[in-house]
């Protein structure tokens, strides 16, 4: 069951079935890596890392429910610096939370401007453009998992803009590393689909995201097999997340320790 929505300011609730989403006043799309099933058995740890939309507007009561009951204390910004620049940080910049500003990008060449990543917004594979991200983030990726595995860092948020597409393949990466099935990890991708239109409003009236087309449409759609899509090209052309991270430059003890970290 869905939580209902929340005034300004209002203190942070759980979906009382999944545990899973997290709701806040001013930001969208927040959820718990946790509880997500795991071959061979257990399931993925709550409390260690969240994926979520940006965070810029999130009010003092969001903060201190993110640092203060949520434990926050790193946050992985997936977004080019172009949009940092334009959209900044808001309260979170001025709080004692460190943020690591990890762009996810199509390649380490490509545009640092946001209306490039996606030149037109109304059509675009998205399968396609997730391999291209994962193509060109090893470094930040890895970077990533290096932050997620450091206990003196959790908990860990990481976001890009909606909280869906860099995002998206940041935390299939993660959970396909440690064992969560591809369909739960789609599953885990189109619950997006439920605050998409939040997310939608929000963003558009933003400068660096101003002129998105309708929910399900473009790079607005949330579709299950977009994901399945992107992990069945993962493990055909590289065996995997985890043979991925590896050969992007993680060691073999640092993915044991994502999987010790991640999985309970």
């Amino acid at each position: 069951m869905p939580t209902e929505p929340v005034a300004a300011d209002a203190p942070v609730t759980t979906d009382a079935v999944t545990g899973r989403w997290i709701d806040f006043a001013q930001i969208d799309n927040v959820r718990d890596l946790g509880g997500l099933p795991v071959a061979g058995g257990g399931t993925t740890r709550f409390g260690i890392v969240l994926r979520s939309s940006t965070l810029q507007q999130a009010t003092s009561g969001d903060l201190s429910q993110l640092v203060d009951t949520l434990g926050l204390r790193t946050v992985i910004d997936l977004r080019l610096p172009d949009e940092v620049e334009r959209e900044g940080y808001g309260l979170i910049g001025d709080s004692a939370v460190h943020i690591a500003n990890l762009p996810i990008r199509k390649s380490p060449q490509s545009s640092l401007a946001a209306r490039d990543l996606v030149p037109d917004k109304t059509r675009v594979d998205l399968t396609e453009l997730y391999g291209q991200l994962l193509g060109g983030s090893g470094e930040h990726i890895v970077e990533s998992v290096r932050l997620i595995i450091d206990p003196a860092r959790h908990s860990v948020l990481f976001h890009c803009a909606a909280g869906k597409d860099r995002t998206g393949v940041l935390a299939a990466v993660l959970l396909d590393a440690v064992g969560v099935p591809a369909e739960a990890i789609a599953h885990d991708y189109a619950l997006t689909n439920e605050r998409i239109q939040k997310v939608r409003d929000r963003l558009d009236a933003l400068p660096s995201y101003e002129g998105l087309p309708q929910t399900n449409t473009g790079i607005l759609a949330v579709s299950p097999e977009v994901m399945l899509g992107f992990l069945a090209n993962l493990h055909a052309e590289h065996g995997g997340a985890g043979a991925w991270l590896l050969a992007n430059g993680l060691t073999e003890s640092e993915l044991e320790r994502l999987r010790e970290v991640l999985v309970a």
